[in-house]
């Protein structure tokens, strides 16, 4: 079922939201959104032709149709291996998103794993994306609640498959999320019971020790099973996971924290004593994960998309989380209002560019900004730069 909006073609404004429900079984789930998405789904799969972050990977002899069919195969591989015996259930929400867009399973699975399948460069990996992620709680509160709001800093060509998805499973909470047409996993999410997730990339240079899922998928089964941020660590702590991230969590109590991920490790900060204020950007701020994030003089390299190529890996990172401390100073109490002035901060010299907190960058752009309310049960979304901000309204 499709609704606060018509269904979204490549080609209609990227502001357009769709929202589709999907209810049922974990099959039905996915039957329910490829039924639902299916243009979409279809467009995407176009459309992959022009990202030029998979065309770098295809070798020069060889067509792109079997470029593509190799890489399907590939994905359908790896994912089966991941998912079929701890996570069985999103494998099965694989198979009805295929089937409700009229798809092969492997041609979904390569949707799936496209983030952590490019990434893979080398002994290391290269976050697909930038985004910007705050939480504030308790005294820093306008209303003394919890609220998150995140910038999701990617790439406009993916921008008009955007969703916003309705999950109303069997068993399990009921979720928001904020995801991508074909895709299994969420992106950023919140719960019946007031837990929150947004999820920023990381740069990380271990590798998983087996075939694992990516993150998207475990954030997912996450808001399906967990009510607190504490529940929440413990469920990220028993699974396996594919690529770098990390994770703004809050939940109705007033507990924030940011999980910071690796294919191998996980760390999880919160306020210090007397703070009532989290942020993150895409760097790791934990010695620990530090010791597994790409080095901060890292330089994109020639297998780089030609927009990132000679620039600093981290250096937009830097500038954003430097830029989020000034203002967090010049802002004692933060309601939405404030929120929104900080997510749409152009820097010091009101100059849009890669390195501001709403991105206009050569490559990166600010698509989509989010913010969550824990204790309402609610999140407000805007598929645009968070400048340009008119955001829609979804309550549990």
């Amino acid at each position: 079922m499709v609704e606060n909006g018509s269904e979204t073609e490549h080609n209609l404004k990227a502001e357009t939201i769709t929202k589709v429900v999907c209810s049922g079984r974990a099959f039905e789930l996915g039957l329910c959104q490829g039924q639902s998405a299916a243009k979409q789904i279809l467009a995407a799969r176009r459309v992959l032709s022009e990202l030029e972050a998979f065309r770098l990977k295809q070798p020069i002899w060889l067509p792109y149709t079997i470029y593509r069919w190799v890489a399907e195969r590939k994905s359908l591989r790896y994912l089966q291996a991941a998912l079929s015996s701890n996570h069985s259930q999103m494998l099965d929400r694989l198979r009805g998103i295929a089937n409700g867009a009229d798809l092969s399973l492997q041609a979904m699975c390569l949707f799936n794993a496209l983030e952590p399948l490019l990434s893979s460069v080398g002994d290391c990996t290269v976050s697909p994306g930038a985004c910007s992620a705050i939480s504030v709680r308790g005294r820093r509160s306008a209303n003394g609640c919890p609220i998150v709001a995140r910038n999701f800093d990617y790439l406009k060509l993916v921008q008009p498959f955007y969703m916003i998805r309705d999950v109303r499973p069997e068993s399990g909470f009921r979720s928001l999320e904020f995801t991508t047409a074909p895709l299994a996993g969420a992106v950023d999410g919140i719960n019946e019971a007031g837990l929150c997730i947004t999820y920023d990339y990381a740069f990380t240079t271990d590798r998983p020790a087996s075939f694992a899922p990516p993150i998207s998928v475990i954030i997912a089964e996450t808001l399906q099973c967990c009510s607190t941020v504490t529940e929440a660590e413990a469920y990220f702590r028993s699974k396996s996971r594919w690529g770098g991230g990390i994770l703004m969590v809050a939940d109705p109590s007033g507990d924030i924290a940011s999980f910071e991920l690796s294919n191998t490790q996980l760390q999880v900060r919160r306020p210090a004593q007397g703070e009532d204020v989290l942020h993150h950007t895409n760097l790791f701020s934990t010695p620990e994960m530090q010791s597994v994030q790409i080095p901060l003089n890292a330089i994109y390299g020639h297998n780089a998309p030609t927009h990132l190529r000679g620039r600093r890996l981290h250096e937009s990172s830097i500038v954003r989380d430097q830029r989020f401390q000034q203002l967090l100073s010049e802002h004692d109490i933060i309601g939405t209002d404030e929120l929104g002035e900080i997510m749409s901060d152009h820097g010091p010299e009101n100059q849009p560019g890669g390195s501001t907190l709403c991105v206009h960058g050569n490559y990166w752009h600010t698509t989509a900004c989010l913010q969550f309310f824990p204790s309402e049960r609610k999140m407000r979304v805007a598929f645009s730069t968070a400048c340009e901000a008119t955001f829609t309204d979804f309550q549990l």
